[in-house]
């Protein structure tokens, strides 16, 4: 069997309630804790290849010294690179935090932009970050392919596609509207916890009977 647009509505139903044992992904948390597009797209910035683990304390650490791209600029790239050790490539992030931080500032009146292709005028920014602002930060229709939800959408045989820009192409085209802003912390939490990348855990999953299992050779 494989997942469908018949039968979407049901997986997603299935996944809503099987991630409540689980914790919010980093950005998802950031974002329901200070509605804020700012701190959200910092903080995408800071989760990029690190895990939430390290994501989260370290946006709190950062966040306790500015919260706003002004307060930002007044920092000196050592602090913020002390803030946000051990994050992954944190220099190389400071460095775009604050391009991004004067970007904002100086052609954006301040404000973080809610367009897609603004967005990604912003030095560090791909498609998977701006789409995380636009539906974690101002709750506008995105849809954000992150490598759980490319793994994950091909899984169940959903997509068939070989890269995450071809997925989302995908999913803009045959996902109701309905479900593009929660699709990516559904699966991101399910990826995380249950569709592992090697050996997922197919016996604990609520949805393995809708299905496909493409590419699975091993499983718990």
């Amino acid at each position: 069997m494989a997942v469908t647009n018949k039968n979407i509505g049901v997986v997603i139903k299935l996944l809503r309630k099987g991630i409540e044992r689980f914790e919010d992904p980093s950005v998802t948390m950031v974002g329901r804790k200070y509605r804020d597009p700012y701190l959200v797209l910092i903080s995408c910035i800071l989760s990029l290849r690190t895990k939430d683990e390290t994501t989260i304390p370290a946006s709190m650490r950062l966040f306790n010294l500015a919260k706003d791209p002004r307060a930002m600029l007044t920092l000196s790239a050592e602090r913020i690179e002390k803030a946000i050790y051990p994050v992954g490539f944190f220099r190389v992030k400071t460095r775009n935090i604050l391009s991004i931080s004067q970007s904002i500032v100086h052609d954006f009146g301040g404000k973080v932009p809610d367009d897609l292709d603004k967005l990604l005028t912003l030095k560090g920014v791909g498609r998977k970050t701006a789409n995380l602002v636009l539906t974690e930060g101002f709750n506008k229709l995105g849809i954000c392919v992150d490598t759980h939800v490319h793994r994950i959408s091909n899984r169940m045989g959903y997509v068939k596609t070989k890269t995450p820009n071809e997925t989302e192409n995908i999913l803009r085209k045959q996902l109701a509207e309905q479900y593009w802003i929660e699709y990516n912390a559904l699966l991101v939490v399910w990826g995380q916890n249950i569709c592992r990348p090697i050996s997922p855990f197919c016996s604990k999953c609520l949805i393995e009977k809708y299905c496909k299992k493409e590419g699975v050779i091993n499983s718990r």
